[in-house]
């Protein structure tokens, strides 16, 4: 609708009582929906300057408000004692529209000229310093990136922590197995999204969650004195899925080196120059990953990537369904790992034959790049798949399933 608008409204916080408060509000037809987000945390101990907190949680609103106004994507987007310079407001441009690249190409939306976020002419940003120890907080996801990443930081002798939003069994097995007790955050969407979301004329999809856990980092860090973020992204998020309205649409846009470089430039120019952002498998492949990866058996039982694991409104928490083994990141990883583990240990892990479901192969097709495009995964490119099929062939012990 024309005068649909999305307000982003402010926010508190009580840091001795571990939380945080997001207030939007969204028109639509003619009708006003508020919305709340809360994020708790451990509670605070020290003080933190109140220009940084201000600057990182006004920062962080405007990430979390995108869950909010992908319901009607209005094109008019309001800021309450807005804060961006015009430098800030196009780096919002573009992460609401190459991370939203996906949602917009599955709900046919024509994004071009849609996102423009309001800033003013006469605001000047001022850093406050406020260095932080030298500790990084590794982001924990439960699957085989994270694991790689911190059994490296601990080859490099790193002094570094888990940091988690929300929590799952699988996580909080890998933490374990690390000896490591993570820093816990967890988000409370507004229940009236979800019912939102149930409506007809609403669109749903796929959002750049990494860039929540990004904004979400930052914040930890500056709470719990650590001067750098650590994330587990490889160089294969870097390649897209599909081209759509001129642009290429990438379901690992907020994991890939673009976004890295865009939000640690943002840091230091706009927030602070004393926390910073990086991936340490940035310069390898999801194949090298997981050759990394069987190095540590010791994870084998407990670890997960099959993103079923971790939606919102349904958390596997047993053993049995650690792997769905219907999807492409099911299907990608099982080939990956089938490239350097024996068949038997593959099986224990998944508690099936991938290559022996009939059902899976239109997605094989799509992974090895014959079909159709790249899935909307986190998965790696077509050459990996192939490169992964040729060891699995010159090993021969899945030589009588389809998938080789």
């Amino acid at each position: 609708m024309k005068n649909d608008k999305f307000t982003f409204k402010g926010h508190s916080s009580n840091l001795e009582k571990g939380e945080a408060v997001f207030h939007f509000s969204l028109e639509h037809n003619h009708k006003n929906v508020g919305f709340q987000e809360k994020i708790s945390f451990p509670p605070v101990t020290s003080a933190i300057p109140s220009a940084l907190l201000k600057s990182i949680l006004d920062n962080l609103m405007l990430i979390l408000g995108i869950s909010y106004w992908k319901t009607y994507c209005p094109k008019n987007i309001i800021i309450e004692d807005n804060f961006l310079t015009k430098k800030q407001a196009e780096f919002w441009n573009t992460v609401y529209t190459k991370g939203m690249g996906e949602f917009f190409y599955k709900n046919n939306i024509d994004f071009r000229g849609l996102i423009k976020f309001p800033f003013v002419e006469s605001v000047k940003v001022l850093l406050t310093p406020y260095p932080r120890r030298e500790r990084s907080l590794l982001l924990l996801g439960g699957g085989k990136d994270s694991i790689v990443a911190a059994e490296i930081l601990k080859k490099q002798e790193k002094d570094f922590d888990l940091f988690m939003t929300g929590t799952s069994q699988i996580q909080e097995d890998v933490a374990e197995v690390m000896n490591k007790k993570p820093i816990v955050f967890k988000r409370e969407l507004d229940p009236k999204l979800f019912d939102l979301n149930k409506q007809e004329d609403t669109f749903n999809g796929h959002i750049p969650i990494s860039a929540i856990y990004a904004f979400l980092g930052l914040l930890a860090s500056a709470l719990y004195n650590y001067s750098s973020v650590v994330v587990g992204n490889e160089k294969s998020a870097n390649f897209g899925n599909v081209e759509y309205l001129g642009q290429t649409i990438n379901h690992q846009w907020s994991k890939s080196e673009e976004f890295e470089k865009l939000f640690r430039n943002y840091l230091k120019e706009f927030i602070t120059s004393d926390v910073s952002y990086s991936s340490i498998l940035r310069n390898v492949t999801e194949l090298e990953v997981v050759k990394e990866f069987v190095k540590y058996p010791k994870y084998f039982k407990v670890f997960s990537s099959c993103n079923r694991n971790f939606k919102i409104l349904k958390q596997v928490q047993n053993d049995k369904n650690r792997w769905c083994g219907e999807c492409a990141k099911c299907l990608f990883v099982f080939t990956l790992l089938a490239a350097y583990l024996s068949k038997e240990e593959v099986l224990t892990i998944f508690g099936k034959n991938l290559f022996e479901d009939k059902s899976l192969f239109p997605i094989f097709q799509e992974l090895l790049g014959i079909k159709d495009f790249k899935p909307f995964e986190c998965v790696g490119t077509p050459e990996e798949m192939k490169i992964a099929l040729k060891k699995i062939k010159e090993k021969g012990e899945f030589n009588e399933t389809f998938g080789v």
